[in-house]
This record gives C-alpha cells, structure tokens and sequence, in this order.
C-alpha cells in the first residue's frame, strides 16, 4: 500500500483499478510469457490455484485461434484489468481477413467454460480481439 492508496477513503480504494498492457510478437514462441503474466496477475487477486490454472489455459487458446488469422511481422497485445473481484484480459492482433472467431466451435466453449464470460469483435483495421472475464470464485460461471 502506498502512502496515496493509504489516504484514500475506503469507497476510493474499492473504484481503483489496475491495467497492464503487454504488448509482444504475434508469434507462438511468445505465448509462455503471457502465460506466466495471466498467473501472476490472478495470484494478485487472490484466485485459486485451479483457477488460475484456468485462466492460463483460457489465454493461450484465445491467442491460438487470434495467431492463425495474424498478419505476419506484426505484435500482440493483451491487456489485463484487474478490478476487485475479477480479471478482465482482452487479446487482440491485426489480422488478415478481419473475421471473429467462430462462436460454434469446440475452441470457443472451452474458453467459455475456462473463462467464464468471452467475447470477441472486429474493428475498423481488422484487428480482432477476443474478451475473456473470469471473477473469482465463479467456478466457470459468468
């Protein structure tokens, strides 16, 4: 606790919320630092073991199904929000069609079970990004 969060009125501390960005080659040798990024953040939060587990599975599938479709030479960004309760961790590349993922598929329903809550869309320069939000102690349920 710094001395600033310390002079903070509790119902302050509780809004605060935490952001990190990782930004890395949008290449498969690169997954294991998220990985080891995706755990770290959610032993922060007090996650449990298989949890976070979970959440390390759930974000090397979702950067799988984004590096198929990835402009080659280009990076990968993940940012992670922390907010109380939950992790929000948002993937995203460049790619080359611009098309989600399919929602049908047996990759998808492993992320929603691992994850919880996952969403994915499109912007205006092809850049897909797939949303996966985990809250603690949810066991798998949004």
């Amino acid at each position: 606790m710094t001395e600033e969060t310390a002079a903070m009125p509790a119902s302050t501390k509780l809004s605060v919320r935490d952001v990190v960005t990782v930004k890395l080659p949008a290449a498969s040798a690169y997954l294991s630092v998220l990985r080891t990024a995706t755990a770290g953040l959610a032993a922060r939060l007090d996650f449990t073991l298989d949890e976070i587990e979970d959440l390390r599975i759930a974000v090397d599938e979702a950067c799988a199904m984004l590096l198929a479709q990835a402009v080659p030479g280009t990076d990968l960004t993940c940012e992670f929000e922390l907010t109380g309760e939950a992790m929000r961790i948002s993937v995203s590349v460049l790619t080359v069609d611009g098309e989600e993922p399919s929602r049908d598929t047996f990759a998808w329903t492993v992320l929603s079970s691992l994850a919880g809550e996952v969403d994915a869309r499109v912007g205006s320069d092809d850049r897909v990004t797939v949303t996966l939000q985990k809250r603690r102690g949810a066991a798998g349920a949004p």
